[in-house]
């Protein structure tokens, strides 16, 4: 078995799906276009790690998104014959690995390449240099071309709903969804929060951090927040007196964070959302956008007959973050941290691992085993008549909310 991902320069939400398979499958292989050393948690750094070419290039440790272009041809040419079973997890490239035509490959798709899809105006629009608008249109349209051919892909596995969608208007593809674990043991709820609020997030546009900015700016509420980027100096121009940037924090310094806070504010669309569920798992409730993952993970005020874990707004507008946070303030008796914590122990790390280990299970193939955790490869005779799709050739998968069952399985 090998697994592939996108590229390693820290520990975000995909590096902790990617530690739990590490963990699941301990004498695989992992092939990356980049590796910063030290970048993400031991469990990663002490296997083998295969780089691209990508590695060599100059300053691709901070630098390597500008290097998009070539990351078709990067992935493409790690070399991965003599592997039965191929595990990528992407959300840029990895998934376009190609695999020794004998083996199974399944892809746990973070999301459609989101640069040149949903965030391409976002990354390539006004905030672009002149250079960047001009060229990157013809690029990102190969790009595209060259990311909706998944027929090296024969099953996918989505991180929610929201993005099986995704994959589905995108790719043409059926995905079952196996939600991202989230580590409830690192947080311990505390008995009297502090009088702030936080944001935890890459300081990218997606994020909307200016819109937490401009509200706790309006309301005058003290704000903090955790995360690094390139909108940090426009947001720390926009910020006013009770705004506090934090940079980079530790899981310990953040865990300690999220328990002290009023409530997290959560302004962006996200593909599924960890940062929620973190909070809740410290005993914190969310101020959230109602779009996206996060209507997966969590329980709003007035929405749900569940213990709420969330207030929802529906504009991604500072006034609707504002108001929201004066409702926050006027029920932030409702939200009980045993609640917020058993919310999040449904998304715990454990039922990740176990989930992952049930779905590599439902694709064994009668009589092929494999020491790496139950999943084999499908003959050459299964593929051929499973594999078959109207729109792309590519394998159908049947549709399920926790396992992957591949219709070659049942052969």
């Amino acid at each position: 078995m090998a697994l592939v991902h996108d590229w390693l320069t820290g520990m975000r939400g995909g590096e902790r799906c990617l530690e739990v398979f590490c963990e699941l499958f301990p004498d695989a292989p992992l092939y990356t276009l980049l590796h910063v050393p030290g970048s993400v948690s031991p469990v990663i750094e002490r296997r083998r790690i295969v780089t691209s070419f990508v590695q060599r290039l100059p300053r691709a440790a901070t630098q390597y998104r500008r290097y998009l272009p070539l990351f078709p041809a990067a992935v493409r040419g790690f070399d991965l014959r003599g592997y039965d079973v191929v595990i990528s997890l992407s959300h840029c490239a990895a998934k376009a690995v190609r695999r020794p035509p004998s083996a199974l490959h399944v892809s746990y798709c973070f999301s459609p390449m989101r640069y040149i899809w949903d965030l391409y105006d976002d990354y390539f629009g006004a905030r672009a240099g002149a250079v960047v608008r001009t060229l990157m249109p013809p690029v990102a349209a190969a790009l595209r071309s060259w990311d909706r051919r998944t027929d090296g892909v024969d099953a996918f596995v989505a991180i929610s709903q929201h993005i099986a969608e995704r994959i589905r208007r995108i790719y043409g593809r059926d995905a079952d969804v196996i939600h991202p674990p989230v580590d409830t043991a690192r947080f311990r709820p505390i008995a009297q929060p502090e009088d702030f609020y936080l944001v935890v997030a890459a300081l990218v546009p997606y994020k909307r951090v200016d819109l937490a900015v401009a509200a706790a700016n309006r309301l005058r509420r003290r704000l903090l927040v955790v995360g690094t980027g390139p909108e940090a100096a426009r947001l720390h121009a926009a910020a006013g007196p009770t705004v506090e940037f934090l940079g980079w924090r530790s899981d310990a310094e953040v865990a300690d964070l999220y328990a002290r806070c009023r409530a997290v504010l959560f302004p962006a669309v996200e593909d599924y959302g960890i940062v929620p569920l973190e909070a809740a798992a410290a005993g914190r409730p969310t101020i959230a956008l109602a779009r996206g993952g996060v209507l997966e993970t969590m329980n709003a005020l007035g929405r749900s007959s569940a213990p709420p874990t969330a207030v929802f707004f529906d504009a991604q507008t500072e006034d609707a973050v504002a108001r929201a946070i004066v409702e926050f303030e006027s029920a932030a008796h409702r939200f009980e941290p045993a609640a917020l914590r058993a919310r999040a122990a449904e998304f715990d790390t454990a039922i990740f691992a176990g989930s992952s280990r049930t779905g590599c299970a439902s694709t064994r193939h009668p009589g092929r085993g494999c020491s790496g955790g139950g999943i084999s490869r499908p003959s050459a005779t299964t593929r051929s008549s499973c594999c078959r799709s109207s729109s792309s050739g590519a394998l159908r998968s049947r549709r399920s909310t926790s396992t992957v069952r591949c219709d070659w399985a049942r052969t």
